[in-house]
């Protein structure tokens, strides 16, 4: 288990199958994210582990982001789900996680970021247009996915952030 990052009382490293439980359980409880199925989160710890991080405090899982890049485009990571525990809120680890991916031995051919974002998700839209200001480079937000994309109504729409190059 390569620890990343050790920043306060906060250690920074990439997910491991051990720890697909503890992410599930993390993405559940902030009932806000699209929770997923246990096996793509072990799935997720098993084969994306070096584009992806977990954040712990004390031995607690407080945070995950979940990244992979892209297999048409090499310089582009796609972050897919950020998750902060309520106990942890407030301290920039959104942010910090995302810095220590892009600072990985993964990442180092990487000049753009990717994701999509609801509308309606404030904090998330706030993220990444905070990253590309710490990164000096441009946000471009486009249409991602539309509504009638998803099945069976009530999703909305995702734009998507483009953040680079950098």
């Amino acid at each position: 288990m390569a620890v990343l990052n050790r920043d306060d009382s906060y250690s920074f490293r990439i997910p491991t199958v051990e720890d697909g439980k503890f992410i599930w359980q993390l993405i559940k409880d902030t009932q806000v994210l699209d929770l997923n199925s246990s096996y793509s989160y072990l799935l997720w710890a098993d084969k994306f582990s070096e584009t992806s991080i977990i954040v712990e405090e004390d031995g607690k899982l407080v945070g995950f982001i979940s990244g992979f890049i892209q297999p048409k485009a090499q310089d582009t990571l796609f972050i897919w789900q950020v998750a902060v525990d309520e106990s942890a809120r407030g301290k920039r680890l959104a942010s910090r996680m995302l810095h220590a991916i892009l600072q990985s031995d993964a990442c180092r051919n990487i000049r753009y970021l990717e994701a999509t974002v609801t509308p309606s998700n404030i904090p998330s839209a706030k993220l990444f247009k905070g990253l590309a200001r710490d990164l000096q480079t441009e946000c471009t937000i486009t249409e991602g996915y539309t509504e009638d994309q998803f099945p069976g109504g009530g999703h909305e729409s995702e734009e998507l952030f483009r953040i680079g190059p950098f």
